[in-house]
């Protein structure tokens, strides 16, 4: 598998995925500003959405989108991800909520042209929805309990943005946070991306 990245980006919790699972890949960083991947390929030929992440399965299909491509790693490795019942559907219910309710409102923090209240509306409602994730975390050590998934991949990344941003988040989520971080593959993907 290839994962197509830009560092620090939202590709960053399939990385974090794919580390977890000890899945063999290889990474082809994309400058998401000149849609160029490191090696000078025109990376709208490869994604003609233009933006990360992008995951080239071994036959040459090609994934988008976190919410499908943290389920393929998860379902191909046997690992981040219950198999079956209702704790399946929790898990992506979490990774939804995650990208429609925490990564869709980093938009203004991303936009040159985001003006500052769009910035503080977009804080207020990234605090809320960091809060509820919060109150979760009080079932367990990861957001759908005692073991990790593919949601806390993909939480990981967004507390790191929101501590870019100097965006509110609860004290339970500091201390995920830094447990998190401490991770093996999630330092060996910080260090792949050079953020470490």
């Amino acid at each position: 598998m290839k994962l197509y990245f830009a560092p620090g980006a939202c590709s960053l919790a399939d990385h974090i995925a794919l580390n977890e699972t000890e899945t063999p890949h290889s990474l082809v960083k994309v400058d998401l500003k000149t849609k160029q991947t490191e090696d000078k390929r025109d990376y709208t030929a490869i994604n003609p959405k233009g933006y990360v992440p992008t995951l080239e399965l071994d036959d040459g299909g090609i994934l988008t989108e976190n919410i499908a491509i943290l389920t393929y790693i998860a379902d191909t490795s046997g690992r981040l991800m219950p198999e079956g019942g209702i704790e399946r559907y929790r898990a992506l219910e979490m990774l939804a909520y995650i990208s429609t309710e925490l990564h869709k409102n980093f938009k203004p923090f991303f936009n040159p042209a985001a003006s500052q209240a769009e910035k503080d509306e977009g804080g207020k409602t990234l605090a809320r929805r960091f809060a509820y994730i919060g109150q979760s975390l009080d079932r367990g050590r990861f957001v759908l309990g005692q073991t990790i998934s593919a949601a806390d991949c993909y939480l990981f990344v967004m507390l790191m943005w929101a501590r870019k941003n100097g965006i509110d988040h609860p004290p339970a989520l500091h201390s995920y946070f830094d447990r998190m971080r401490d991770r093996p593959a999630i330092l060996k993907s910080l260090q792949e991306e050079g953020l470490s």
